[in-house]
């Protein structure tokens, strides 16, 4: 199948392991995949992980919101060139685009020329992005998200909860696909043993809790350190943050206040391939808070290397997560579960080894790779593709 596979990212950081994950796994199923993407999407995939494009994030700095956010929609027509440009000379199957907000290029090229189009929604950017970062033409990106939404062929959250998010604007059950984010089990097939990984960093005998990926304010870290200077944490307890962030500084500056001193350790911004060998140091992986309706990507690779997962307990994470299973999860709302939560697998090595052995199992149970995956976008588009012919055969008769 020839998939042209088209998306707007261009920073160095999950969006892009996804990107990157996907194009190889389906070329690795044995289909040809042609990527069209921003001419600086290049240099990012050389970039170190953590990187972005700097001059988009000026520009958005300081031009006015409303000026910033034609520029987006305007870009769709840059973009549409570009994607029926490659469609003229590669011929595709599908078009498989990842979601942007104003980003309508997919849409257009699939009226055009009645290629099935699938549509990847890793959030509801309308929702998020009035929430976070703030939109000052709300109809204007409602209507963009909704047309876009509405005119895939199929659209795929990554959470059954995001898939409400997308049936709020009309879209048909039966368009929609959940397909949540994955590892590479080749990736981490090579971390070292937890002993090794913790001698590596200078933690022998450690009881070692960790957090991956970009730190905010919202990820609650700040409770875990400060839970990591009560009494409730072992002594020999260490806390491992992998990542760098916005609230970098002021953890930093609370574990001194604190006076944790080497008991809690950032490793700033490191490359991919160094994430499974500090992963896998880590006895209790942290997830302490998330958006409703995310699929996080740390999560997957916590259960990869079969680790003791802490989570909040939400509808989106229990999707993939059962308490006591292969993770032990936390009412949110409840002052004080999470640091519960931490005692009781500090304090229960039999619990913690129960969750990391149920952690790994379940990569397998629910089919949670990039290849998986992709299987599963293959199938969906032989489906559409098929449907497809047999509309043009009848309009034809």
């Amino acid at each position: 199948m020839k998939i042209l596979y088209h998306h707007r990212t261009a920073s160095k950081d999950g969006q892009a392991v996804h990107i990157e994950e996907m194009i190889h796994a389906l070329r690795e199923l044995g289909h040809e995949v042609r990527v069209v993407a921003p001419a600086a999407a290049d240099a990012a995939a050389a970039a170190p992980m953590g990187q972005d494009l700097g001059w988009v994030h000026k520009l958005r700095q300081r031009l006015p919101g409303a000026v910033y956010e034609l520029l987006e929609l305007a870009y769709t027509l840059v973009a549409y060139r570009r994607l029926a440009a490659a469609a003229r000379e590669f011929q595709p199957d599908v078009i498989y685009e990842r979601y942007n907000l104003f980003l309508l290029a997919g849409v257009m090229l699939k009226k055009r020329l009645g290629v099935p189009l699938l549509l990847e929604v890793n959030a509801p950017l309308v929702h998020e992005r009035s929430k976070f970062g703030g939109l000052k033409l709300l109809p204007l990106a409602r209507w963009a998200e909704g047309s876009a939404w509405r005119g895939a062929d199929a659209v795929l959250p990554v959470t059954r909860v995001l898939a409400r998010y997308v049936t709020a604007y009309r879209v048909p059950e039966d368009h929609i696909e959940v397909i949540p984010n994955g590892i590479n089990e080749a990736h981490f097939a090579q971390a070292p043993s937890p002993e090794e990984a913790k001698a590596r960093l200078g933690w022998p005998g450690a009881l070692v809790l960790g957090f991956t990926g970009f730190v905010r304010d919202w990820h609650g870290v700040d409770k875990v350190v400060r839970w990591m200077a009560t009494p409730a944490a072992p002594a020999h307890a260490r806390l491992l943050i992998v990542g760098d962030g916005p609230a970098r500084p002021d953890l930093e500056a609370l574990a001194r206040e604190l006076g944790l001193g080497e008991r809690v350790r950032f490793t700033g911004v490191i490359d991919r391939d160094a994430v499974p060998a500090h992963v896998a140091a880590f006895d209790i992986a942290l997830q302490p808070a998330v958006v409703d309706y995310a699929s996080p990507l740390k999560l997957f690779e916590y259960l990869a290397l079969g680790k003791a997962v802490v989570a909040p307990r939400q509808p989106n994470l229990e999707e993939v997560l059962r308490d006591g299973d292969n993770a032990l999860m936390f009412e949110p709302d409840r002052p004080g579960a999470l640091e519960d939560a931490l005692r009781r697998l500090c304090d229960d090595a039999g619990l913690r080894q129960r969750i990391s052995e149920r952690a790994l199992a379940s990569i397998t149970r629910q089919r949670l790779t990039w290849q998986g995956n992709a299987q599963r976008v293959v199938t969906l588009a032989e489906r559409l593709r098929a449907r497809s012919r047999g509309a043009a055969g009848r309009r034809a008769a």
